[in-house]
């Protein structure tokens, strides 16, 4: 009976799934719509890694990114992409840390709330990636950086019915060069940056 009742739910996902996994294969057919894109909030995550003590990496998170981005898959050059980051949101899943990480001594996050990174220009480098160069401003320190982004998937999204991008994209930055320099070297100054990000088609 177990086995029945497990293979139905099974069956069930499955056929649940079917329209959404024929969406997706209809979008890889013309992968990218043309048009302006608002930054899905509730599914974009910003992460960072560095070195801890030698010993460990850690990571911590920053929800609740806002942004655009405007395309055409003719002429990928011309994208431009505007993000913006509240950094009091900070979270590693500790609380004392985090309390210390939006304090001066950090990202000093009541003096320079939003980090955000716009776009300059943008270079194909594969059939789903691009480098994307930029300007990052972040602890009131503006400087170029370049990330790698792979382009995930183009579907309409099931639950809302959006027309929905979906990107992956890392980046290295020294944080010494933003004013960030607490506890430098201990806590490595090279800091990885890895994002995954949906963008939700705009009306035309």
């Amino acid at each position: 009976m177990k086995r029945i009742f497990a293979s139905a739910l099974v069956a069930a996902a499955l056929a649940a799934s079917a329209p959404f996994v024929a969406q997706q294969a209809q979008a890889g057919a013309a992968p990218l719509q043309p048009g302006t894109y608002a930054l899905d909030s509730a599914h974009t995550l910003v992460r960072f890694t560095v070195d801890h003590l030698g010993i460990s990496d850690f990571f911590g998170t920053f929800p609740g990114a806002t942004g655009t981005l405007a395309i055409d898959p003719r002429n990928l050059a011309a994208a431009k992409v505007d993000v913006s980051v509240p950094v009091a949101r900070v979270s590693t899943t500790n609380a004392t840390l985090d309390g210390e990480l939006v304090s001066a001594d950090w990202f000093d996050a009541a003096r320079y709330p939003t980090m955000r990174f716009v776009s300059t220009k943008v270079v194909k480098t594969g059939a789903d990636t691009a480098d994307i160069a930029g300007d990052l401003t972040l602890h009131g320190v503006t400087r170029p950086v370049t990330l790698k982004a792979h382009f995930k998937a183009a579907a309409v999204n099931p639950m809302n019915k959006a027309y929905t991008l979906g990107f992956n994209a890392e980046g290295v930055i020294r944080r010494s060069e933003f004013g960030v320099t607490k506890y430098v070297p201990m806590v490595s100054d090279e800091t990885e940056l890895s994002i995954t990000a949906a963008f939700e088609k705009q009306a035309d």
